[in-house]
Order: structure tokens, then C-alpha cells, then sequence
């Protein structure tokens, strides 16, 4: 579902006014050493190559969100392991004028099972890239999964 209803009915109240969300970002990894894999999705809306993204419904965990939108959108469980960076993402429009403004809370997550789909319409692909052959992705998705393969102890987040 590309619009979780919840903000649907909030935009009926405020039309395209911003909202403040708050979103997960999650990089899904399999395998270890050269052979390591990242789950890509090429979402319908762009064209554009990035980790699963999503957001967190009303009451939801987040991780249980980040968990729940990689099964959605590519038809893979996966666990989420580790925060690992926290971030404000600049305020956006949405083609039909809507206004928001993101928390972005990027995880770690480790492949269960599945082969990925594009399962739920938001994305025309969903497959399993080499980490030293990934596809071009915005600046933006390349600094979050590098934030992942860190693997720092400890989320990173802004000042």
C-alpha cells in the first residue's frame, strides 16, 4: 500500500499542510565476505534503486515496522538487528502538492527467508545485488546503507 491509510485521513483533515512522519529505512543483508548480498527494490514511483523504505503506523514498533515493510513490499522476512543511525530527512512535496517531513530511522537486518518480489505494487523489482556491484542509488540510500555495513555499536545521529 503506497500511502498507509492513517495518513490518508489525516491529510482529509489538513489537506496538504506538512505532517511530521516517522520512517524506517531497512537494509537487509545475507551471506558474509565477498559473497554478501543487499536486497534492492526499484520503486515504481522513481525508477530509483534503494533499500526497502517505509512508514511506521500508529503505535507500531519500529523495528517491527522495518520487519513488516520487507515482507510488504519484496516478500522477504528478515530481523531486524541494530539501529543504526537516526536522522531528519529534509522536507519533501509529493507530486500532488502533500507536504512531510521525515524521521528516518535506518536498521540493520538480517535475511530469514524468502526470494524477493515486487510483492505489493510500490516497486517493479526486488532482488539481491553484490555488495561490490550495487546498482546506482541516490546519495542519500548509498550513505544509509553505509551507515549498516559500519557495523558500529552504537546509531549515529546528527547534531
Amino acid at each position: 500500500m503506497p500511502t498507509p491509510d492513517f495518513v490518508l485521513a489525516l491529510r482529509e483533515q489538513i489537506g496538504t499542510a506538512p505532517l511530521w512522519l516517522t520512517g524506517v529505512t531497512a537494509v537487509v543483508t545475507r551471506g558474509s565476505g565477498p559473497d554478501r548480498e543487499l536486497l534492492v527494490v526499484r520503486r515504481a514511483d522513481s525508477g530509483a534503486c534503494t533499500p526497502v523504505t517505509g512508514i511506521v503506523d500508529p503505535g507500531e514498533e519500529p523495528a517491527v515496522a522495518a520487519e513488516r515493510e520487507v515482507l510488504e513490499e519484496a516478500d522477504v522476512v528478515a530481523v531486524a538487528e541494530r539501529l543504526a543511525w537516526v536522522q531528519v530527512l529534509p522536507e519533501m512535496t509529493y507530486p500532488n502538492g502533500d507536504r512531510a517531513q521525515y524521521l528516518d530511522l535506518v536498521f540493520a537486518c538480517r535475511w530469514v527467508s524468502g526470494t524477493p518480489f515486487p510483492a505489493d505494487g510500490e516497486n517493479t523489482e526486488a532482488f539481491w545485488a553484490r555488495l561490490d556491484d550495487l546498482p546506482e542509488m541516490p546519495a542519500t540510500m548509498t550513505a544509509r546503507i553505509e551507515a549498516v555495513l559500519a557495523d558500529e555499536p552504537a546509531a549515529r545521529f546528527q547534531r
